[in-house]
């Protein structure tokens, strides 16, 4: 399945009230990173977990958000991962954080990203060979359909990039950063327009409200609760997020 193309000049508006990057993520990241100094971060966003010490370049379609990165942010092209405007190897690493996803063409954004690199690459992605967790599996199931046909699945990336390194990214119960399985320990959240408005899934699917006040009817119950006794135990929890680390040394 080709993936639809958000229009985050729209809905990308104030992403960075609930979009803030959690420190614990960006630590894993920045290992991840290991000693490179010129990085090209693809799909760029608003610049979260770009390292503020080392030499970085944006990579960013969308106006919007480019607008919300702030002064202090990495300088910005406007380019799509698909053709990158940079010469063979211009970069010691790579980063893509949660993007891979959204572009028309995510082989082709690999390939690009590789021909620019000349270490490593570095990719934040959700496994979709994973089950998910509760707010899909019981509330937004048709979310788990749509992210399965468009999240590459872990041997996919590898039959692009060759031998890869993968590590688990568990999502820590009070994560700053609200993209879909941030709040799995904060149902309430989910309820709060706001905050589904900085997640892109909420973007991709109809007859949202009829599920939502499901969802806050079994809240106000407590049968949300009882149902998920052990998980809310937990201080943090694999709900597929993966960091794909890939060599070319």
């Amino acid at each position: 399945m080709q993936p639809e193309i958000l229009d985050y000049d729209r809905i990308g508006i104030n992403y960075l009230s609930h979009r803030q990057p959690d420190p614990r993520l960006a630590k894993a990241i920045l290992a991840a990173l290991g000693d490179s100094q010129r990085i090209i971060n693809v799909g760029a966003g608003t610049g979260s977990y770009e390292p503020n010490n080392r030499s970085v370049i944006a990579v960013e379609p969308s106006r919007e958000m480019i607008q919300q990165r702030g002064k202090s942010k990495a300088p910005t092209v406007i380019a799509s991962a698909e053709q990158l405007p940079f010469m063979d190897e211009s970069f010691d690493a790579s980063l893509a954080i949660l993007t891979i996803h959204h572009w028309l063409d995510w082989q082709a954004g690999l390939r690009e990203m590789w021909r620019v690199t000349r270490d490593r690459m570095v990719i934040l992605t959700w496994d979709s060979t994973h089950p998910g967790f509760w707010l899909v599996q019981d509330y937004f199931p048709d979310i788990l359909d749509c992210d399965r046909k468009i999240f590459p699945t872990i041997p996919e990336i590898e039959s692009v990039l060759g031998t890869i390194n993968i590590q688990i990214v568990p999502i820590p119960h009070d994560c700053t950063d609200g993209f879909l399985g941030a709040y799995w320990r904060r149902p309430s959240a989910y309820l709060d327009a706001e905050v589904r408005l900085s997640i892109s899934s909420f973007s991709r699917i109809a007859h949202i409200q009829s599920r939502l006040d499901r969802l806050q009817a079994d809240l106000e119950s407590g049968t949300w609760a009882a149902k998920n006794a052990e998980m809310l135990k937990l201080e943090q929890l694999d709900i597929g997020y993966r960091l794909v680390i890939c060599s070319k040394t």
